[in-house]
């Protein structure tokens, strides 16, 4: 049964008691694309094996050469899944990154926008366990995570050819934060896209002076009745920010990092739950409701009905100013007790029926061009997942002129205070527990 959402404001709420996961219905383009998932998917589960362009299963591409693969791809089609809330991503995706696919290697990008990534992961395994083993619909997906654990674990990844993508060189693989996602190895069955560090933003005409640790958030909002809220988790913005309280409960990490542990567990949440259902009554709508998703927030933030935003993405707040979504006087700011920081990736299906088109796209946006555009602040402002240093001198000095947004919180003093993200069993605790002690 689908999520009923309810407009107030111009703003989509989840009810408490929802579990589904969310859907975003801020952007109208994602919700087309989401209808039309369930029609790629339907009509390519049904299409008989042989129906598809030729292709190549992993253990014959991962003895090609790199120029054999780029030849298999040619003339095809490449359909990557993911995340479609955000209108500059979704530009830089389908113009920039699909411009290169067709300009250069012929290989047309069909995006495939998501409320939720687990969406195009329960596609996958839903083809897995139908017996569709080399003719799915989903050729490559955003993802990290929960969901990369998922994929892994289930034999739903195809792996074991990093090595074969020319841009893989630029890859440091010796950095735990690129070899381990979420705690758990990559192994070659990813490939870094860009890395993120959540951060908070304010508006320096209505908060004088914001909180600065998460123990202060939580004081400054019952402070100010109304003015604070935070999406639903799952949403993946929500639930970082209840992992910072975790962490604040539990003071500090550091007892948090490694395999998920029951005891510890049970200890901290209990806190966690208590700490956030005591801040219900002091929250926007006083906690009977929450945001569906970030950009739902975002808009609460815009109309003036809350005093604090935040994004896994800093840089979306100098291009809410930009886009006149923000007032000018937004600041970015980071907390003195540190905000968490990923990694994100793109993974293939095992039943993937255009790995090789997959293959080049993957190497495309692993290029130095490919994420000096993507890191521009009027673009996408994301961080490199790549070794800049390894770059061209030509994208080394494409680098060298990107100049931040001013309102923008600095990568270097967020990375300062940096805190690692717990492995993927602890997050599907903490989004299963708020579920059920907060959300209901």
């Amino acid at each position: 049964m689908g999520v009923l959402a309810v407009k107030l404001n111009g703003t989509f709420l989840k009810p408490k008691a929802e579990k589904q996961q969310p859907h975003d219905f801020s952007k109208g383009e994602t919700m087309k694309q989401n209808l039309k998932i369930g029609l790629m998917a339907t009509s390519m589960m049904l299409a008989p094996l042989g129906a598809f362009a030729d292709t190549a299963d992993g253990d014959a591409l991962n003895a090609m050469s790199w120029d054999q693969v780029v030849d298999l791809a040619r003339g095809g089609e490449v359909n990557w899944f993911l995340w479609g809330g955000s209108d500059n991503i979704n530009q830089y995706v389908t113009d920039t990154i699909g411009g290169i696919l067709k300009d250069e290697y012929d290989v047309t990008l069909n995006r495939v926008g998501l409320s939720d990534t687990v969406e195009a992961v329960n596609i996958v395994l839903g083809e897995k366990e139908s017996g569709v083993l080399d003719s799915g619909s989903v050729d490559m997906i955003w993802i990290n995570g929960e969901n990369f654990r998922t994929m892994k674990q289930g034999g739903l990844a195809y792996c074991g050819y990093t090595d074969i993508l020319p841009n893989n060189a630029l890859v440091d693989w010796t950095n735990p934060a690129i070899a381990n996602d979420f705690g758990v190895p990559v192994e070659g069955c990813e490939v870094p896209w860009s890395k993120a560090q959540f951060a908070f933003a304010y508006d320096t005409n209505r908060t004088e002076e914001p909180p600065r640790t998460i123990g202060e958030l939580l004081e400054w909002a019952k402070a100010n009745p109304g003015k604070f809220t935070y999406p639903a988790p799952p949403d993946f913005n929500g639930s970082v920010f209840v992992r910072h309280v975790f962490y604040h409960a539990a003071g500090g990490v550091d007892g948090l990092l490694g395999d998920f542990d029951q005891a510890k567990f049970d200890e901290v949440s209990a806190k966690t739950w208590k700490i956030l259902n005591d801040l219900e009554p002091f929250m926007w709508r006083e906690g009977a409701t929450y945001p569906a998703s970030i950009s739902a927030m975002e808009q609460l933030y815009a109309n003036s009905e809350v005093d604090l935003t935040f994004n896994y993405e800093p840089a979306s707040v100098g291009l809410n100013i930009e886009n006149g979504i923000f007032p000018p006087t937004t600041q970015g700011y980071g907390l003195t007790d540190g905000t968490i920081g990923n990694t994100n990736y793109t993974i293939i299906p095992f039943n993937s029926p255009n790995k090789a088109a997959a293959l080049v796209l993957q190497n495309v946006l692993l290029s130095g061009e490919a994420q000096y555009q993507k890191a521009r602040p009027d673009v996408w402002g994301a961080a490199p997942a790549i070794v800049v240093g390894r770059t061209s001198a030509e994208a080394q000095a494409n680098f060298a002129t990107i100049v931040s947004h001013p309102n923008v919180a600095p990568a270097d003093e967020l990375a300062q205070a940096a805190l690692p993200e717990l492995q993927a069993a602890w997050i599907s605790a903490i989004e299963k527990g708020w579920l059920e002690n907060v959300g209901q």
